[in-house]
């Protein structure tokens, strides 16, 4: 009767017990990377130079070896990381995400839920979607994919002139809690749902202009 595995095991069994060993996560998780492989290897390619006199190589060849090697790091980060890093901010700018299609009354009702608890980070940045939403569904400044609140700020804006200030302040203040982490206020979110409540009030620019006396027309 057998008690334990064979202490010399033969040639398939002990090449079936390597594989299982090799086969653990641990060895690949402490594998070197291709970046680790290439600097070793230039780090030996250096260690071996010597001159046939015993001395070692002139400094302008160290130099210009060396030149070449960030040049070679900086083109690889410019290439692969400057890319994600960018793909990553723009989709942290988002004024929406992009499984976000509440309504305007929808983000509303959520912020309001949220200001009851004494959430302000989460009312403000709920609040001022919800205004951004409500002006998007009139038709009046869409919001696209890539819309960042100062963005929409600058457009809405531009369609009521006389709210780009208060327009300006909102975006400051979805910033504020939304990329900055501070807590926000009572007072922040009340004057957020003012100028919601007002710009859902006002009339669209458009209908402004068609309905406006034309100069010179009689009264």
């Amino acid at each position: 009767m057998t008690l334990g595995p064979p202490l010399e095991p033969d040639a398939p069994d002990a090449r079936d017990l390597l594989l299982d060993e090799l086969s653990d996560p641990a060895y690949a998780e402490s594998a070197p990377t291709w970046f680790d492989l290439v600097s070793q290897a230039i780090y030996e390619w250096f260690a071996n130079l010597s001159l046939g006199d015993g001395g070692g190589p002139p400094a302008l060849l160290f130099i210009i070896l060396g030149a070449i090697v960030a040049a070679v790091i900086i083109i690889v980060l410019l290439v692969y990381g400057v890319p994600r890093l960018r793909a990553r901010s723009r989709v942290s700018d988002d004024l929406f995400g992009e499984q976000d299609a509440r309504s305007a009354k929808r983000l509303r009702r959520d912020a309001d839920k949220a200001a009851a608890a004494g959430e302000w980070q989460v009312a403000i940045a709920e609040r001022f979607r919800a205004l951004a939403r409500g002006l998007d569904e009139r038709t009046i400044v869409a919001v696209l994919p890539g819309t960042t609140g100062h963005g929409f700020s600058r457009t809405a804006g531009r369609a009521f002139p006389a709210f780009a200030t208060e327009l300006t302040a909102a975006a400051d203040a979805f910033d504020d809690v939304r990329y900055l982490g501070r807590a926000g206020s009572a007072e922040t979110y009340a004057r957020v749902s003012a100028l919601d409540e007002a710009l859902a009030a006002a009339p669209s620019p458009a209908l402004a202009a068609r309905t406006a006396p034309s100069v010179g027309a009689p009264r």
